[in-house]
């Protein structure tokens, strides 16, 4: 899942659902597992699939129409308890960004330690986004994190989002927090051998 992030753009999935929690994202059934592989399968899988398996088929992943590695989402996108199985199932389907105007903490940290950009818009933003889509699936929205800019392309509306320098450092260069340390563990050793 580690992937370098610099400019996305994509068509869209919409979800303009509010208060979307983790149990949603990933049920509490599927969390027996310690390895990130197939969580994917799994998104908000009581919303996709019926109990014999079946897709639902009115819902938004299950629709051809709507596809591309964004998603947005409507406002207190994961709440709930803090599982980070949630963003791990996220970054399994495919998506690269979650757009919202207001995320749950401890989730939108779980998505940047997970590849994924959690990106905050106002919600008249978000409003006009959701209408873009609606209007034409096809719509596509820029992501461009190292201007920290999210633009819809349908109206070429855009706004700035905010992201820790850090998170965002390590984005660009497709480093988790073990991957920055080893990078810099000459600058720590000399700081230490200095500081004893």
């Amino acid at each position: 899942m580690k992937q370098k992030f610099d400019v996305i753009t994509s068509t869209c999935v919409p979800l303009p659902l509010e208060n979307v929690d983790t149990d949603q994202i990933i049920p509490a059934r599927f969390l027996k597992a310690t390895d990130k592989e197939g969580f994917g399968d799994n998104l908000f899988r009581d919303w996709r699939y019926n109990k014999d398996g079946s897709p639902i088929k009115d819902f938004v992943l299950n629709d051809p129409t709507y596809g591309g590695c964004i998603l947005v989402a409507g406002k207190n996108f994961g709440s709930g308890s803090s599982r980070e199985h949630a963003a791990w199932a996220i970054a399994g389907y495919g998506f690269r960004v979650v757009i919202s105007s207001f995320f749950a903490d401890i989730h939108k940290n779980n998505e940047l330690n997970n590849f994924v950009l959690p990106v905050v818009v106002s919600e008249p933003f978000l409003a006009e986004l959701f209408e873009s889509i609606n209007n034409n699936p096809k719509t596509e929205v820029k992501v461009d994190l190292p201007n920290q800019t999210v633009t819809n392309m349908a109206n070429g509306k855009s706004e700035k989002f905010e992201i820790n320098g850090y998170k965002k450092h390590c984005l660009i260069n497709g480093l988790d927090d073990i991957d920055y340390l080893i990078q810099n563990k000459d600058k720590i050793e000399q700081w230490e051998n200095q500081n004893r």
